[in-house]
């Protein structure tokens, strides 16, 4: 471990091999560090936190503060980051609460300065977060999913894989997989076909996601009728059952088409 003698380093933190700790830096108790990570200079780190290997914490970040939820009463909650992680400038990402007892943020991912991870968010693995967005509490994102700056998710939003969101929207609606997201308000406009043909999706794949949604959004069904729709007359794949089971299981309504859609 290499770090500045002007960092304050609670001596029962747990910090792992080759960790660079730059000066004015605070480390408390209740923390794990993995190795290889680079704590920059004026982070701070508190009690829950659980970093693992490889990660890059920037200068102004945050990690594990208590939730900001009145509910909370001092339970022992963790706030876990995955490999390979970068939190840029003055990002905060609060611990859980007894709802769910951590907030998670998954591997390979970029959390943006100056964005908020709220209480038992969780975020899964190569997630882009955009600077500036705020992200409440219970928020679930899946793999590959960028939310572009500016952002604000409401709480217990889902979104779902391989999704585009445009910057300054106001999520409020739950955002099902493969899909690019804009406007004011926010509508679906399509699906995110050059994040998909970047991840190895073949036409076939990027073709069926398309008449999945065309069924969905632009013959006049409302959502109940559009998923028996897709249920007869697509055969069963990854993509229509991800599509699918997104729709039924969504608990606050999916993200509406457009207007010229409607």
């Amino acid at each position: 471990m290499s770090h500045s003698p002007l960092a304050v380093i609670h001596p029962n933190a747990q910090i792992g091999k080759n960790v660079v700790i730059g000066p004015f830096t605070v480390i408390e108790k209740d923390v794990v560090i993995g190795d290889n990570c680079h704590i920059f200079p004026h982070v701070v780190i508190l009690d829950g936190a659980r970093i693992s290997n490889d990660c890059r914490i920037f200068p102004g970040a945050v990690i594990a503060g208590i939730p900001q939820d009145l509910k909370f009463v001092g339970e022992i909650t963790t706030a876990e980051i995955g490999h390979h992680t970068t939190i840029r400038e003055c990002v905060t990402v609060n611990r859980g609460t007894a709802a769910k007892g951590r907030t998670i943020i998954g591997n390979n991912c970029l959390i943006m300065a100056y964005s908020h991870v709220a209480h038992d968010c969780l975020l899964k693995d190569d997630i882009i977060i955009g600077n500036a967005t705020q992200i409440a509490g219970e928020v679930e994102i899946d793999d590959h999913a960028i939310v572009s700056g500016g952002s604000l998710v409401h709480q217990f939003t889902r979104i779902s894989q391989h999704v585009m969101i445009q910057g300054g929207s106001r999520i409020g609606k739950d955002i099902p997989p493969y899909t690019l997201i804009g406007r004011d308000p926010i509508v679906y406009c399509g699906i995110n076909i050059v994040g998909l043909r970047r991840r190895g999706f073949t036409n076939d794949q990027v073709f069926l996601i398309q008449d999945i949604y065309r069924t969905l959004y632009t013959r006049g069904l409302n959502n109940s009728d559009a998923i028996r729709a897709i249920e007869t007359e697509y055969p069963s794949s990854e993509e229509r059952d991800l599509i699918l089971n997104f729709i039924k299981s969504s608990k606050r309504g999916i993200v509406r088409g457009t207007i010229d859609e409607l």
